[in-house]
């Protein structure tokens, strides 16, 4: 877990745990429970705070960020466009050349077996970048 460079005394997870208990509401709620389905999926996540406090996911690269709105958290995985899709958990920014996002409401179930799937393949994908960059000989 890495540190914030805002609260350089607090982890990225403290931090991340005290955003989702400061939201107080459903947006907490979800923002808490996809947390625990990306612990879930990829183990070895690491958790980051960017950009004036969003919470980040990475493993070997930026799986995705979580924002919250007042009408819905955002996922926003990196990479998204690259990414198998199944199950249509994207439903926003589909028009993008790269990240793809899911928006959560109030009232909205996520599919917790395919959003789990969905992340390994984004860590699959950033390891396999990491992996081709790695094997590059130096000029």
């Amino acid at each position: 877990m890495t540190q914030s460079d805002k609260n350089p005394g607090q982890s990225a997870s403290e931090l991340i745990s005290r955003r989702i208990a400061e939201l107080g509401d459903w947006r907490g709620q979800t923002l808490g429970r996809m947390r625990k389905l990306i612990h879930e999926a990829v183990p070895e996540v690491v958790e980051e705070c960017k950009w004036m406090g969003t919470p980040v996911w990475s493993h070997d690269g930026i799986l995705c960020t979580g924002e919250s709105y007042k009408d819905k958290v955002k996922l926003t995985f990196a990479k998204g466009a690259a990414l198998k899709d199944p199950s249509h958990l994207f439903n926003a920014s589909l028009d993008g050349n790269v990240r793809r996002a899911i928006d959560i409401h109030e009232a909205d179930e996520v599919d917790e077996p395919a959003f789990k799937a969905l992340m390994r393949e984004a860590a699959a994908l950033n390891s396999a970048g990491k992996a081709k960059a790695s094997k590059k000989p130096k000029s």
